[in-house]
This record gives structure tokens, C-alpha cells and sequence, in this order.
């Protein structure tokens, strides 16, 4: 099985990390000149090093009639991320641990191998940072932590969808993500924010009122609410051993991020309130990994999606 699971692997290529060199002094540094490209079939330690993982796929995406386009996404983020500049000197480590392609639209095969290669990574010391290609992602990922974790994950989803919606003739999409966790465990665990009532049919407003989940919806993502909304997070994560920050892309307004598979024209801004609200995600100690779904390159005007990605993942590594 194991085998089965290298098939859908592809090592790190470090021709993608290239960019501008202002220097080779701490102060000069920039991602593409600090990254380490490894092959993960090489046993390597990874302890304190956070490490980018792609997930080449949209499979997910085409079977929910979405716009293809997104398995492109891991390598133009990557790219992006490049040209980062480097504040942490030696503490600032990255490594690029190549890419799981889904090939010939076997989607499941390709989510049982992300899940395979995460729990590779956390049992290696690793900090997961997985890059999307579809939010089919995120069941993929879950099967990582699972097979790592024995105590209760949670998942905080910033999404303008639920993901809930029960596979049709038990075909998986990139919107049933969740609720083929929710058949593995007898309790999800699951906090979405960013929810909007014109992307999600009643039924899976009820599906989640069935499964205990609460949610905050994307017109309520405002800095008016923000005790209440912290207080929700604060309890979330409380509650739970490990957590688990996936972020669809297609959750923010289409003027920042117009490169996804299904635009949001009025979602969330990421502003100042939005920012504030990520930092203390972040800065908790149960975070175990995150990643970013639904890049599709192929709509990113001025590369706005990407950009915003990177900043995201620029904070993390900063925080």
C-alpha cells in the first residue's frame, strides 16, 4: 500500500524557487534563498520546520461543476511565495516537500496519498502547510491527522460553504469534504466561518444543525461582533486536542480574491478585523497544521489570490 501511495508523489523541483537577489546577508534574504527541496522517500528529519506540501488537484472541483483550474495552484503559490523576504535569519525554516498529483481523475487514490504523506510529515517532527488545488483537500488531510493524532481534532474551516453535501452514488467532491469526515467520527468537530446563505442550499444548513455544528455567518464577520466571535473561537478551540485551519479561498470578496473555482462576490475582507481574528487562530498551540484550497490561476487577475495566500502563509511563519 505504501508503494501505491509514492505513485501519486512527485519530489520537490527546486527550478520553481527562483526571484530577485537583493544580497546573501540575513538582511538581504528572500524564501527562494533559504527553502530546502527535498524528496520525502529520503528519510529525513523535519523537526521544527515547516513544510509546504502541494496538492495538485481539481477532480474534486470538476465533479461539483466548479471552474477547473486549480491543480495549477501549488506551483504559481509557490512561486509567489518566492519572493518573500526572509525576518527570522536561521530561525526561518521552510522546505519544500514536493507535490501529490491526482492523475487520471482518481481523486480518491489521491486523497488517501495526501493523507498518507501528512501523516509522513508529523510523525517526522514537521508542521504540515498543504497548498490546494481544490478544497477535496480537506478530507485528505483529515485522514493525515487522524492516522497521527488519537485525541479530538477540530476544524476550522473559513469557507463560504459548508462542504457538507452528502456524495451523490458515494462519489466525492470538493463539497462533501466534511461530511465524509463526519461519517468517520461519531462527533465532528467542526467550526465554519465565513458561511454564506446564497452558496449553501437549506439542506445543508440542516445537515450541520444535525451534527451540533454552529457556524458564523460571512455578513456577521464584522468587527462589531468581535468579543462574540473570538469567545466562539476561544471555545472552539478549547474544546478540542489538535487543531486543524483549512482556508477556501473563495470565502473572500471577488475584488481580493477573483482566482478561485466559485467567486464570492460579497464575502469576507481581509482587513485589519479579519487579520486580528487570524493571528489568534494561529497563535494557539493546538494548531497542528493548515492549508489553502481553491487557487485557480487561471481567473487570478493581477495574481491578487496568490497574493493573498502567500501574505497569509508569510504570517504564519512570522507569527
Amino acid at each position: 500500500m505504501e508503494i501505491k501511495h509514492w505513485e501519486y508523489y512527485e519530489a520537490a523541483n527546486p527550478q520553481i524557487w527562483k526571484g530577485r537577489v537583493d544580497g546573501t546577508t540575513d538582511d538581504h534574504l528572500r524564501w527562494h534563498q533559504i527553502i530546502k527541496c527535498i524528496d520525502l522517500k529520503d528519510n529525513k528529519d523535519l523537526s521544527s520546520y515547516f513544510i509546504l506540501l502541494g496538492f495538485a488537484c481539481d477532480e474534486g472541483v470538476k465533479r461539483n461543476h466548479g471552474r477547473a483550474g486549480a491543480e495549477k495552484g501549488p506551483e504559481v503559490l509557490k512561486k509567489t511565495l518566492a519572493n518573500l523576504p526572509v525576518f527570522s535569519g536561521e530561525n526561518t525554516k521552510i522546505i519544500d516537500a514536493g507535490t501529490v498529483n491526482c492523475q487520471n481523475g482518481q481523486l480518491e487514490a489521491a486523497q488517501e496519498s495526501l493523507g498518507f504523506i501528512i501523516h509522513l510529515i508529523l510523525k517526522r517532527g514537521g508542521f504540515p502547510i498543504v497548498l490546494g488545488g481544490g478544497h477535496e483537500i480537506t478530507f485528505g488531510h483529515y485522514l493525515g491527522l487522524k492516522a497521527n493524532y488519537n485525541k479530538s481534532i477540530g476544524i476550522l474551516n473559513f469557507d463560504a460553504h459548508f462542504d457538507m453535501r452528502k456524495p451523490q452514488q458515494q462519489i466525492a467532491t470538493s463539497g462533501t469534504g466534511l461530511y465524509q469526515i463526519a461519517l468517520l467520527e461519531k462527533n465532528i468537530r467542526y467550526l465554519p466561518i465565513g458561511i454564506q446563505k446564497i452558496s449553501n442550499t437549506k439542506i445543508l444548513f440542516d445537515t450541520a444543525r444535525d451534527h451540533q455544528i454552529t457556524w458564523i455567518e460571512a455578513q456577521d464577520f464584522q468587527i462589531a461582533n468581535r468579543s462574540r466571535i473570538k469567545k466562539k473561537i476561544k471555545s472552539f478551540i478549547d474544546s478540542i486536542d489538535h487543531l486543524y485551519l483549512t482556508i477556501d479561498l473563495d470565502v473572500f470578496a471577488a475584488c481580493y480574491a477573483p482566482g478561485v473555482s466559485a467567486v464570492a462576490f460579497n464575502g469576507i475582507v481581509p482587513d485589519a478585523f479579519f487579520l486580528e481574528i487570524f493571528h489568534f487562530i494561529i497563535s494557539s498551540d493546538k494548531l497542528a497544521s493548515i492549508d489553502i484550497a481553491e487557487l485557480n490561476p487561471e481567473y487570478d487577475c493581477d495574481n491578487r489570490t496568490a497574493k493573498l495566500a502567500a501574505d497569509l502563509l508569510f504570517r504564519l511563519v512570522n507569527d
